[in-house]
């Protein structure tokens, strides 16, 4: 399965993504949280929890968007039939993201749980 790059998507994910990268990381995310309008210095970094709930909304928006779309579609009242293609089929990637990281972090967590000291 191809996945997309996170700056394909909405933005919503990969903003919270980029906005959690300690100082030390790789050097494309600090680029990219100073391309989405964050600042390195001076600012306090954001919390896992706060960047995991922005994501979460960024993805449940991302929904409604699709499902207004699709219902436009659906009723014949779009005026750009492409484009809400477009979001439907984004939204469905931005689930099947945020589906394949929830399975990487419950695996994580359960090797981690399982790691004997």
């Amino acid at each position: 399965m191809i996945v997309p790059p996170l700056g394909g998507l909405t933005g919503g994910l990969s903003e919270a993504l980029t906005k959690t990268a300690a100082p030390g990381q790789a050097e494309g995310l600090s680029q990219g949280a100073q391309a989405n309008g964050g600042t390195d210095a001076g600012a306090e970094p954001a919390s896992f929890g706060s960047a995991l709930t922005e994501a979460v909304s960024s993805l449940e928006k991302t929904q409604q968007s699709s499902d207004s779309a699709s219902q436009a579609l659906a009723t014949g009242t779009v005026k750009d039939p492409e484009a809400a293609v477009v979001t439907v089929e984004d939204a469905q990637l931005a689930m099947q993201l945020a589906a394949q990281i929830r399975t990487k972090a419950t695996e994580a967590v359960q090797t981690i749980f399982q790691t004997q000291v």
